[in-house]
């Protein structure tokens, strides 16, 4: 197989990028599904294009497939994500791209579901199809951060979310915290529940501040916020509401609370609660409880977080979400289970016997946690920090 030019490189650079757009604008409405984009490119000119709107739904390739009609014929396929090679809620892409007469696959990266993992691109090639792969690739790691994940890890990307004052402190001694950040700081977080497959808190954050922790804007307005064209898609589709996650491990959450009325609720507890008659009173509401294994070096009794997180990519959560207090926050972090922070550092004040941000005993400065700050941000007059622990 010979060698591809410098500018046929330049050219399929360009067309992924454009894959890659089309692919983040399903960032809301894809999940548990991956994002992905195809570009359809016939003699250098973009024929047809599409990407994966929801889960059920046809993937990418084949809504670029019936963009670009007749015009397929010979033409080059630009994927995000190896085309699948199994039957699963819609039938292989594999399949389409082969009967729709395409002379070249270029894929960005792997399929890491071990279902499809080099079986897309075995197929193609049987079918006499040139298949090249690789082709910004670290960029469309980037954009499936969960599902890459959960296929690699069984576990889901924890993004742990804290609204913090300049003096890094979440809450006044008594508890209060509303609210720290501005209307601009809030909306934008809208943003980032939208994106998630599961919001976690803890019982305390439920009982002291009683959220709602849903998404509350629709996903035409998602997309406007996001930078993302206009699409009818965006009205069409409702608001996805993620699954939300209690760690309860006493089970103190109240019946009453407002995280039980929108949509779906699981609430982990330890095995010796599980039957109890508050269990069934929460059943009642509509959550789900259930089990979790307890941590075995927790003084106070808390749920293996390990553990959570299989239960979590069991059910097919790609991105986790964590809004909670200091302490759900400083043991996700003691525990090395923290793969970014999301802050959000408001210009104020809260003094010495305010809340820390993470209840995080540290005694020397070579225990200290180190991040890489990876994107900074204005979103009104709040300071958004997004950071990953460095390797």
């Amino acid at each position: 197989m010979e060698a591809p030019t410098t500018e046929q490189v330049i050219a399929d650079r360009r067309h992924m990028a454009r894959a890659l757009k089309l692919a983040d604008y399903g960032r809301f409405t894809a999940d548990p599904n991956p994002r992905v984009g195809c570009v359809i490119v016939r003699d250098g000119r973009e024929v047809g294009a599409g990407l994966h709107w929801k889960a059920g739904e046809v993937h990418a390739e084949v809504n670029a497939l019936q963009a670009a009609g007749e015009a397929v014929q010979g033409a080059t396929a630009y994927v995000t994500l190896e085309p699948c090679s199994h039957q699963g809620r819609t039938p292989p892409c594999t399949d389409a791209l082969i009967r729709a007469g395409v002379a070249r696959v270029v894929i960005a990266m792997l399929d890491p579901n071990p279902q499809v993992c080099g079986g897309g691109i075995d197929a193609l090639q049987a079918a006499g199809i040139r298949v090249d792969s690789g082709v910004l690739e670290a960029e469309a790691r980037a954009l499936n951060p969960g599902f890459v994940q959960r296929m690699e890890q069984g576990r889901p990307w924890v993004r742990v979310k804290l609204a913090a004052s300049l003096d890094g402190r979440t809450a006044m001694a008594s508890g209060e915290s509303q609210w720290i950040t501005g209307e601009a700081a809030r909306r934008d977080v809208q943003l980032w529940r939208a994106r998630a497959g599961a919001i976690v808190t803890g019982s305390g954050t439920v009982v002291g501040d009683d959220p709602r922790l849903n998404v509350r804007m629709k996903p035409f307005d998602l997309a406007a916020h996001a930078g993302f064209p206009d699409d009818p898609r965006y009205h069409d589709l409702p608001t996805r509401q993620p699954l939300r996650v209690i760690l309860d491990a006493r089970l103190r959450t109240p019946p009453g609370s407002q995280i039980l009325r929108d949509g779906p609720v699981w609430i982990l507890t330890s095995p010796d609660v599980v039957g109890s008659p508050a269990a069934d009173a929460l059943r009642g509401k509509g959550a789900e409880v259930r089990a979790v294994p307890l941590a075995e070096e927790s003084a106070e009794g808390g749920l293996d977080l390990g553990a959570v997180l299989t239960e979590l990519g069991r059910a097919e959560v790609n991105e986790l979400h964590v809004e909670s207090g200091p302490g759900l926050a400083g043991a996700l972090a003691r525990g090395g289970w923290v793969d970014e922070w999301l802050i959000y550092q408001a210009p104020l004040l809260m003094g010495s016997s305010a809340r820390p941000l993470v209840e995080w005993p540290l005694a020397r400065m070579a225990e200290r946690a180190e991040l890489e700050v990876i994107d900074t941000r204005w979103v009104g007059d709040t300071l958004r920090l997004l950071a990953r622990p460095r390797s």
